[in-house]
């Protein structure tokens, strides 16, 4: 018997929960309810010895070298053979060899062949060859009606490029798809491929995966719970759980598309690319990796995570860029439209574009950027905030530089100037330079309760020192002009220097930051039942009286709480 292509079947027991799988993921075509009555099993003349008789009360012919015979277009040939004539089957010993239509051909040392019911079964190093592929298994079951082989004790495929292994395999010969299950190994010039459950088309060469499915790659890494692999063009396609793992990457997301000969990737829903070597993960809605670039893009409401031993820095914007020029790069990030930045407790900002060198571990903040830094709004046209030791350790700020600070009293200290170095320690605002047309107004205070006056000032460069950070001391450098303005004097146009804005209602909360990809969620509060009240009578109660309400002294300190004698103020030499 010649058969139209490989592997094996459960011949007539399709009845079965395992043939019943198979045929619904095969799709072998249907068979006739009533099969037509099958052909006589003919022996084809040649045999050396032919022995007929009633044996245990059947009739059987015995035959003895070079025997074949045929039914229709499905030739079988053995040494010997026992052939029921009552039952129209045939039992064959020795060199068995089945052929179908001149294209399949089986191999093994035992076989028994159905004629009734077109079903047959090879045993003992049973092998199946077409032009396209071989089969190699111990017991091969097959139904020519249904067109559908099946093996169960383990097989092994092999085609001019891959080779594939499971313990259980199912063929439809009209589909030409393969379905394994248990143990499944598929292995291609590029990858090894191991799952539970997959589907092969020899023609096609695509693999369709069902359960949890890893790819072994010299390039990566690819782990899926369902999804398509195309083993010539080598594009995979993947859902439910879906990551691809580089030696310095790992990308995943619900749905995963990845074109190995591109080296160009693209994931949906709940993205999330992780570098291993600085802990850096970035999650968004989209993600697109470009492997030979090194460059990825995520969008969709993305958000970076860099975890430092010291703190946390919470990256957010409509887009964020990763791009690495070469091996062991740390890389840049490009984050544009309405960024949002969170580092602990004490630093927030917000600006139109970002990029973070992560080289050098600088933050360049452009078009208008706003940070706040525990009580203090730093603004500026531009900004650069440059880490150490995984710590804040200056901030630049470039053209309308701005810094104001509330103080305990709620009044406003304002430092102003061309451009502004801000030095930290432990993250804490330790100095301000200002570099060029510096102003400054800040309050003095007695005892955090009272305003005593108000400094005012004009110089060409100041220099500002703090302590935990309230502002101790200022240093007038260069034609310095300074003025102590009392209380009773303080006009409002004193009070604050010229494109003054305090901006807090800008201050992006923390949850708005961290987003949906990073933000715990939101517990929802149980249910308390009311308990049922008793009535009472209450007596009226009588009106409160009020006093008068008394002023609150004001307070002030500029980036922080000045000190309370007035400074005089001082020219550096």
């Amino acid at each position: 018997m010649h058969f139209r292509f490989l592997l094996f079947a459960l011949l007539l027991l399709l009845t079965l929960p395992r043939a019943t799988w198979a045929q619904r993921r095969t799709a072998p075509a249907k068979a006739q309810d009533t099969p037509p009555k099958a052909q006589r099993v003919e022996l084809l003349p040649g045999a050396g010895q032919l022995i007929g008789g009633d044996f245990n009360g059947r009739q059987i012919r015995k035959l003895i070298g070079n025997v074949g015979f045929k039914q229709g277009d499905t030739f079988l040939y053995c040494d010997s053979a026992y052939q029921y004539l009552d039952q129209n089957a045939i039992e064959a010993f020795s060199n068995v060899r089945i052929i179908q239509n001149d294209t399949v051909t089986i191999t093994g040392d035992r076989g028994y062949y159905d004629g009734e019911k077109r079903t047959a079964r090879i045993t003992g190093n049973v092998v199946l060859r077409d032009p396209r592929i071989t089969l190699t298994t111990q017991v091969l079951d097959y139904d020519l009606n249904r067109k559908l082989a099946y093996y169960s004790t383990g097989g092994h495929l092999t085609d001019p490029e891959n080779t594939l292994d499971s313990q259980k395999g199912y063929y439809n010969t009209q589909t030409q798809v393969f379905s394994f299950r248990t143990n499944v190994k598929l292995v291609t010039k590029d990858y090894t491929i191991t799952n539970d459950t997959l589907q092969y088309n020899t023609q096609s060469k695509v693999a369709y995966f069902f359960g949890p499915t890893r790819i072994v790659g010299k390039q990566g890494n690819i782990y899926a719970e369902k999804g398509e692999y195309n083993t010539v063009t080598r594009v995979s396609d993947f859902k439910r759980n879906a990551k691809i793992e580089t030696p310095n990457y790992l990308l995943g997301g619900d749905q995963l598309v990845y074109d190995e000969a591109r080296q160009y990737g693209v994931a949906r829903g709940n993205v999330s690319m992780t570098s291993k070597k600085d802990n850096v993960v970035i999650r968004g809605d989209v993600g697109r990796y470009w492997r030979a670039t090194g460059r990825a893009k995520v969008h969709g409401s993305p958000v970076m995570r860099s975890i430092t031993s010291r703190d946390t820095l919470y990256l957010a914007a409509d887009t964020l860029v990763n791009v690495e020029s070469r091996e062991n790069d740390p890389g840049i990030v490009y984050a544009y439209r309405k960024v949002r930045i969170l580092r602990g407790a004490d630093l927030r900002g917000r600006a139109d574009s970002l990029t973070y060198n992560r080289r050098d571990s600088v933050i360049y903040l452009n078009r208008n950027p706003i940070l706040w830094n525990e009580k203090n709004q730093l603004t500026a046209d531009s900004m650069e905030v440059r880490m150490r030791r995984q710590k804040i350790d200056q901030m630049r700020l470039y053209a309308n530089s701005f810094i104001v600070g509330q103080d305990t009293l709620l009044d406003f200290n304002q430092v102003k100037g061309r451009n502004m170095v801000a030095y930290f320690q432990d993250s804490k605002l330790k100095r301000v330079d200002v570099l060029g047309n510096a102003e400054s107004v800040y309050y003095a205070l007695e005892g955090d309760t009272a305003v005593t006056g108000v400094n005012k000032a004009v110089s060409a460069t100041m220099a500002l020192r703090f302590a935990d950070s309230k502002l101790q001391t200022i240093t007038f450098v260069t034609n310095p002009d300074a003025s102590f303005i009392p209380p009773h004097e303080l006009k409002e146009e004193d009070q604050k220097l010229k494109g003054f804005r305090w901006l807090i209602d800008q201050k992006p909360p923390r949850r708005a930051v961290l987003g949906k990809h990073f933000a715990p969620p939101v517990k929802a509060k149980p249910k308390v039942k009311a308990k049922p009240s008793k009535a009472k009578t209450t007596k009226p109660a009588a009106p409160k009286t009020r006093s008068a309400p008394r002023p609150a002294p004001k307070k002030a300190a500029p980036l922080a709480q000045k000190p309370a004698a007035k400074p005089a103020p001082r020219t550096k030499p």
